[in-house]
């Protein structure tokens, strides 16, 4: 179960599926609808996601769907976490995961799929899949790499180790350590500070940043300036503008 709140500008999700918070296909179902429904809110512009109570923010995927070898479950539980994982990725706003407690297979991919991570103390991360014979297809593989290094992500992926939330800040798999009581707050407060910019500059610097990946620089510095003329197309960036020289807090309208 995925619960939903809307906290000013930002919104925040939180798994709940005791006692472990494991994602089901109904639950990652329910995210990617959950997203889908907030990239066409314009009173929305960040979304924050974390796990409910103290222990667990997401244990990954339920392994008794995986006992009995059926290659259909299995299907239709990874088409599950891509559509998920990939609508969470793509949100146009800043995503924040607040780790609140263990996030192990699953549950860090979910966290990998949002911009920033910020870890309790008591946090604990890693990829165990290939210990029970699996392995991530939710976008560890792809997406480890990118922020740890090679590496590191065949550390945590192939010798199956276990990170505290120290670790991982070192290893840049973390933007922030924080203690435990302190998680779910900082990642709010980072999500508001992103919903105080222009959404229409947030949305546009997402995609350019995020396009790097994959794209040569010299592709990347043309969709980059063309991405900047097409904001002259949008009232925000006159109101951003105007409300710098008149010395005011801009009011955004998301158009």
């Amino acid at each position: 179960m995925i619960q939903y709140e809307k906290q000013g500008h930002v919104a925040l999700l939180t798994m709940n599926n005791p006692p472990a918070n494991t994602w089901t296909v109904d639950s990652l179902n329910r995210l990617a609808a959950l997203v889908e429904k907030l990239n066409s809110d314009e009173d929305i512009r960040s979304l924050v996601l974390t796990g409910e109570g103290e222990k667990f923010f997401c244990a990954g995927a339920e392994l008794r769907l995986f006992a009995d070898g059926d290659k259909g479950k299995a299907h239709a539980m990874a088409q599950a976490f891509g559509r998920a994982f990939e609508a969470l990725s793509d949100f146009r706003g800043l995503s924040v995961a607040a780790i609140n407690g263990f996030a192990m297979g699953g549950g860090l991919e979910a966290a990998l799929a949002c911009d920033l991570r910020i870890a309790a103390e008591r946090a604990v991360m890693g990829l165990p899949e290939a210990r029970v014979g699996l392995l991530p297809c939710a976008g560890g593989t792809q997406l480890l790499p990118h922020l740890v290094g090679e590496a590191w992500a065949k550390r945590l992926i192939l010798c199956g180790e276990r990170l505290s939330a120290e670790q991982a800040l070192g290893i840049g798999l973390v933007e922030e350590m924080v203690p435990d009581n302190e998680v779910l707050s900082r990642a709010m407060a980072l999500a508001e500070s992103a919903a105080g910019q222009s959404p229409g500059s947030v949305a546009a610097c997402k995609r350019l940043i995020q396009s790097a990946r994959q794209r040569p620089l010299s592709e990347g510095r043309v969709r980059e300036r063309d991405y900047f003329m097409a904001l002259f197309d949008t009232e925000d960036q006159r109101e951003g503008v105007t409300a710098f020289l008149e010395k005011r807090a801009p009011q955004w309208r998301n158009r």
